[in-house]
């Protein structure tokens, strides 16, 4: 079961950036798509339909701003936009989808923002996402992918030193990371390469992507005990569209 995640910075500019060409070529059994900036009625997607995806979607209140998608070969069991909390739920940055044998989440994490002026609500956000995903991991195990807007270790980016006090590699929002770990959840993508230069978001400026200064900030995050049904956890670098690129795992499973 090849599982998909994609911070496509804005569903409908990524449809004419390469995100249908991608869906069409690759096939994925689970998309997971954050940033998506829209409301279903304002996207074509006749065609992913056509294709034998089910379309899933927690749009933000605010019009064309962060939101999240779900696209699913086979019916999820059962479909939850947002954590259960008011306090966090009207950005549309969490849909969760359950399956017979595992829980995913597809979550587009706050940005602590220039200045970390969002910081203080970043760690907050931090806190109950992740009691939300130990709950569900509690009944089946968990699968969480998306955006989480941080880079964990000094691997992770290209500029370490420098962005100690930036957003995405604030010690706070490492230490939030640190947390995921320490419940349980394996990042996949570094139980199976180690290496550096490994990069999920590039900025527009200064040619960062073709010179490769980048960060790490899409992950697909597993369940202990279900790691030993993971085949394998990649960064689909060659994948334009978006200033992120696509990342994958793949799922050993009987039964979605």
């Amino acid at each position: 079961m090849k599982l998909v995640s994609w911070n496509v910075n804005g569903i409908r500019a990524a449809m004419d950036k390469g995100l249908r060409d991608f869906v069409e070529q690759n096939q994925p059994d689970v998309l997971c798509l954050q940033e998506t900036k829209a409301s279903p009625d304002q996207v074509n997607t006749e065609w992913a339909s056509a294709l034998g995806y089910h379309l899933y979607w927690n749009s933000a209140i605010k019009k064309g701003y962060s939101g999240t998608s779900i696209w699913s070969k086979s019916a999820p069991t059962k479909v939850t936009a947002g954590i259960g909390d008011d306090n966090h739920d009207s950005e549309g940055r969490v849909l969760t989808a359950t399956y017979p044998s595992f829980h995913l989440v597809n979550v587009y994490t706050p940005n602590a923002q220039r200045g970390l002026t969002r910081l203080p609500y970043r760690q907050q956000w931090d806190a109950v996402f992740l009691d939300y995903v130990k709950k569900l991991n509690r009944r089946k195990p968990v699968i969480f992918c998306g955006d989480v807007n941080c880079a964990h270790k000094e691997i992770d980016l290209a500029n370490p030193k420098s962005n100690r006090k930036n957003a995405g590699f604030t010690e706070e929002e490492r230490a939030g990371l640190d947390n995921v770990c320490d419940a349980g959840f394996v990042d996949s993508f570094r139980h199976f390469d180690q290496s550096p230069g490994k990069y999920t978001w590039w900025t527009y400026r200064s040619d960062a992507r073709s010179r490769n200064i980048g960060w790490r900030l899409d992950y697909f995050w597993v369940a202990k005990r279900l790691m030993k049904n993971v085949v394998s956890s990649d960064i689909r670098a060659e994948i334009l569209g978006s200033d992120h690129c696509p990342v994958e795992l793949v799922l050993e499973t009987e039964q979605a």
